[in-house]
């Protein structure tokens, strides 16, 4: 968790505001003599000056290297997302997104989502897929590939379909499948499918004793597939391109690049930072010290989850260097994560 932020007088809010705006625009050090131009009062620079070394004293701003000039630090960016306003979207932009986020399917979705938010923050946007255990079931098929082998077809209430092909030469031909699944789906609509798992459990338990054939095999069959996927299963994540991140300054390094690719790609780290958001009611921002991986330690992540309200089926957000620009990020975040839960629960 991060800490309690500092309280600022009006004058170092502002500076610290400018500075942090002037290094989003310029990635390079601010000196006193650029602040002067873009503080919205009219300030002399031995105020600004004076004013810098209080917020340096913070611990908000750093100067690196031998440059003149200042950044923030991870804290200083801590304090001014605090009492961050977003900028908010026009209509038009709100329309053109809406448009442009039009797919039926539910994975086509999410990989539209990702690339967007890619293209239009200039980070690396990503969607946490919907872990198994919450999607919403709404229906299940059972079909016959051969003499040894069925294929479960898993639908949720979003479209969302998992497939599982399962070793059986106990459960029939098509038409005793058919009766199988018309026994199964009478249990698990409206409910998720870790409720449903754990219910034929409980019901399969309490058939032992009883002479029902068909409908033991059924919810045994049923368990199987919902058993299939576990409650360890991390989801997925969804990153649809990587090309808008690299033209980010902070990243002409390679190695920060295979850094942060390396972290990407063992994904299980990211997906445990991601899955601690799920409960939050709205975005939320956090730096590379307070995420606690070092690969991530000069990044920021700005997430939100989507879904419905108190029961959200993933996270979406942006990945990127401390340096972006917090009010319309945040802005874009927020609106995904409306869009995309209007298009998977209409």
């Amino acid at each position: 968790m991060p800490e309690p932020t500092p309280e600022l007088s009006e004058r170092q809010a502002l500076v610290l505001r400018a500075i942090v705006a002037a290094y989003v625009g310029e990635a390079a050090p601010v000196g006193s003599r650029s602040l002067s131009h873009v503080l919205p009062i009219a300030l002399s620079s031995a105020s600004i000056r004076n004013t810098m070394a209080e917020l340096a004293e913070l611990g908000l701003i750093e100067k690196p290297h031998r440059s003149a000039g200042r950044v923030p630090t991870a804290s200083g960016l801590r304090v001014f997302v605090d009492r961050l306003v977003p900028r908010g979207l026009d209509d038009f932009e709100r329309r053109d997104l809406a448009g442009s986020v039009a797919e039926s399917d539910p994975e086509a979705l999410l990989r539209c989502a990702s690339k967007l938010l890619s293209e239009r923050t200039r980070q690396l946007g990503f969607v946490t897929a919907p872990r198994g255990d919450t999607l919403v079931l709404r229906h299940v098929a059972l079909v016959r590939l051969s003499s040894s082998k069925v294929l479960a077809v898993l639908v949720s209430e979003t479209g969302a379909a998992l497939r599982r092909i399962l070793a059986d030469e106990e459960s029939g031909d098509q038409i005793e499948l058919d009766r199988l699944a018309a026994a199964l789906n009478e249990r698990v609509a409206g409910r998720t499918l870790g409720e449903v798992r754990d219910a034929l459990a409980r019901e399969i338990v309490a058939l032992r004793s009883h002479a029902q054939g068909v409908l033991e095999r059924a919810l045994v069959l049923g368990w199987r597939a919902l058993d299939a996927q576990g409650d360890d299963d991390p989801g997925d994540l969804v990153i649809a391109t990587r090309l808008a991140l690299l033209d980010q300054p902070e990243f002409q390094d390679p190695e920060q690049v295979r850094q942060l690719f390396g972290a990407i790609e063992a994904k299980e780290s990211l997906l445990a930072i991601l899955r601690k958001m799920l409960e939050a009611r709205n975005v939320t921002i956090a730096f590379g010290e307070e995420l606690g991986e070092p690969e991530l330690r000069r990044l920021a992540l700005v997430a939100a989850p989507y879904g419905a309200a108190g029961a959200p089926l993933g996270v979406l957000g942006v990945i990127g260097p401390r340096r972006m620009d917090y009010p319309r990020v945040v802005a874009l975040v927020q609106y995904f994560s409306k869009l995309v839960s209007e298009r998977l629960l209409p």
